[in-house]
């Protein structure tokens, strides 16, 4: 556990993890507060009249909050490789993929707990302006597990660029651009086939409540496109951290 420790007093000891854990919660809240108190009597008279689903409404700010555990994610990793300390790191333990492994604990531990005030904040938020309806378990745990995820993708996407602004900048186009080509498209079968497989998309089918059966993934396999494409690039980061220098 020497490993493990190491890594987590380095995460803890860096201000910007506390800013940018704080910052998850409040965009994540305010925007979903934002999200639904946009619902009101003039643009929907009732909730059963607009078929709203008022739980993926009331977590839309986690399509806002995963964008600083992307970059805690890159920082967890980038920020040695731009101070030089790496070197020092890799001195004290020289067993690379336990250097990873190490990070990828001591970072997903907090963002999870950080992801499940927001998550929590933001439905009680959201219960407060409108009648919060559906199931909530699935959407909640699968949001913190979401904001999760894309903390590992940043850590990830760091140690195989070596760079913080790289990492965060490839990321952000994985989660932001993506979806937006998908909405350019002309073409319903290129439209349908980035909605299940870009990782943004098909993560946040698993907020749905309603109308399932007209997502482009179900929930859960659209949480696993997510969780492939983070566990997936962290495996061919740890392979190409053992085999090149710092």
């Amino acid at each position: 556990m020497r490993w493990l420790h190491a890594e987590w007093t380095k995460l803890r000891t860096v201000p910007s993890t506390w800013w940018l854990l704080g910052a998850t919660v409040v965009l994540t809240v305010v925007a979903g507060a934002a999200a639904a108190s946009s619902l009101t009597t003039e643009v929907c008279p009732s909730l059963e009249a607009c078929h709203e689903d008022t739980v993926k409404l009331s977590l839309t700010g986690v399509w806002l909050g995963q964008s600083t555990c992307l970059v805690l994610g890159a920082l967890s990793m980038g920020s040695e490789y731009g101070t030089g300390t790496m070197r020092t790191t890799l001195t004290a333990m020289p067993v690379r993929g336990r250097v990873l492994l190490a990070k990828a604990v001591a970072l997903a531990l907090p963002t999870a707990l950080a992801g499940a005030v927001a998550v929590v904040t933001s439905l009680w938020t959201a219960s407060r302006i409108l009648r919060v309806q559906g199931p909530l378990l699935r959407a909640a745990v699968g949001s913190v597990l979401l904001l999760t995820l894309v903390a590992l993708l940043g850590l990830a996407l760091a140690t195989l660029l070596r760079d913080t602004a790289a990492g965060v900048t490839v990321g952000l186009g994985l989660l932001y651009v993506v979806p937006l080509l998908a909405d350019m498209l002309h073409s319903p079968t290129w439209q349908h086939r980035l909605q299940r497989w870009a990782p943004m998309p098909a993560a946040l089918s698993v907020q749905a409540t309603r109308d399932l059966a007209r997502l482009p993934i179900a929930p859960w396999p659209g949480l696993g496109v997510l969780a492939a494409y983070a566990t997936g690039l962290l495996a061919v980061a740890g392979v190409l951290f053992r085999l090149r220098d710092t």
